[in-house]
């Protein structure tokens, strides 16, 4: 079985409410969809969503890596799929959002030639999950309607972003903590809109009053490895890194300098499923959990998170997969079976979605 032909197309949709964070606004979903055929005619299908800020990727620069890409791969038998691994990862340094797009379209052909649900094929067996939901940085009155709105729908865990000042992020936090109660678990994302300084700051405050967060996420700049070490050494709310785990070096020079607790895996960050399983490895070594997280992504590779975190369920323990509830519509057929904050695999050949 040799890949024969690669396609792309585009994913859109409106979110339900603006996507804001200390970092960027965002109104509408619009994700870059890899499309891989083979001379059997199996097809695999692959999604990355276009994060300037974090990722430096756009639209355009992830079609011109594929165009770049695709002559290495066309006529390459998936029965080498290391090799097709190693030719995806070698041809092009970085741009980890176009690298994972086409792993996740190689893995669901992967399954699929083995007549396989993709959790399955990596070792899974969990197939019933929940995530969080974000709530986007706003005026406190609008973030604390959103927060009281969310658990209306069934949501146990909010995601919090915060970073755009001291003091308003202290009282938007305490606003949502009051409105919704203390059983309701916060996540704080701060987008590396902090100082070391102000995130010590904060997080005392919202200590002082009993409150502490579940994690405080990427408070300062991704490259502040001594900021978050600093943070970690002086606040009892566990400090979680995002945007400072893109490698497995990343990861490992953070445990190993017991710079943060915990570690967020994505695979827009990572390049894809095969080093976010090894991400999880490593973090398994340290004895450290992770969370695996989500851009703006869709349902194909929120969907291909998901198969990940049943295949590593003892060291991923938390999700933040949300990006699918924030969007009004969802375009793809088959795959995981979203339910606001529920999501469910089911036995559909590798990732079994189609679009």
């Amino acid at each position: 079985m040799k890949i024969s032909k690669i396609e792309t197309k585009v994913l859109k949709s409106p979110l339900h409410t603006p996507f804001q964070t200390a970092l960027r606004r965002v109104e509408f979903l619009e994700d870059f969809v890899v499309i891989i055929h083979t001379d059997t005619g199996l097809v695999g299908y692959g999604e990355g969503s276009p994060t300037p800020v974090i990722t430096g990727e756009t639209m355009g620069t992830m079609s011109v890596v594929l165009d770049y890409i695709t002559p290495f791969l066309l006529g390459v038998s998936l029965d080498d799929f290391e090799h097709l691994l190693s030719i995806l990862h070698s041809s092009i340094l970085k741009n980890t959002t176009a690298k994972s797009a086409i792993e996740i379209a190689l893995y669901d052909l992967q399954a699929k030639s083995k007549n396989l649900p993709l959790f399955k094929m990596l070792g899974g067996e969990r197939t019933k999950f929940e995530t969080d939901i974000t709530i986007s940085l706003a005026a406190t009155e609008k973030m604390v309607q959103d927060s009281q709105l969310a658990i209306k729908q069934g949501y146990k865990t909010l995601k919090i972003k915060v970073g755009a000042n001291v003091q308003g992020d202290i009282e938007r936090i305490k606003e949502i903590y009051n409105a919704v109660g203390n059983s309701v678990p916060l996540r704080l994302d701060a987008n590396q809109g902090w100082s070391a300084q102000e995130s010590v700051q904060i997080l005392l405050a919202l200590e002082a009053d009993g409150i502490i967060p579940e994690f405080v996420e990427q408070p300062v700049q991704a490259d502040d490895i001594k900021g978050l070490r600093y943070i970690k050494e002086r606040v009892q709310t566990p400090v979680l890194a995002d945007e400072s785990v893109f490698s497995l070096n990343d990861a490992r020079h953070l445990l190993e300098t017991k710079s943060v607790d915990l570690l967020n895996i994505k695979l827009a960050k990572c390049a894809g499923i095969s080093n976010a399983l090894k991400l999880a490895d490593i973090a398994d070594e340290y004895g450290v959990k992770c969370m695996l997280g989500c851009m703006l992504e869709g349902p194909i590779s929120v969907g291909a998170a998901l198969h990940v975190a049943s295949a590593k369920s003892n060291v991923i323990t938390m999700l933040d997969l949300d990006a699918v509830a924030l969007c009004t519509t969802n375009p793809v057929t088959g795959g995981v079976l979203f339910n606001k904050s529920k999501m469910e695999l089911t036995d559909e050949i590798g990732l079994g979605v189609t679009y």
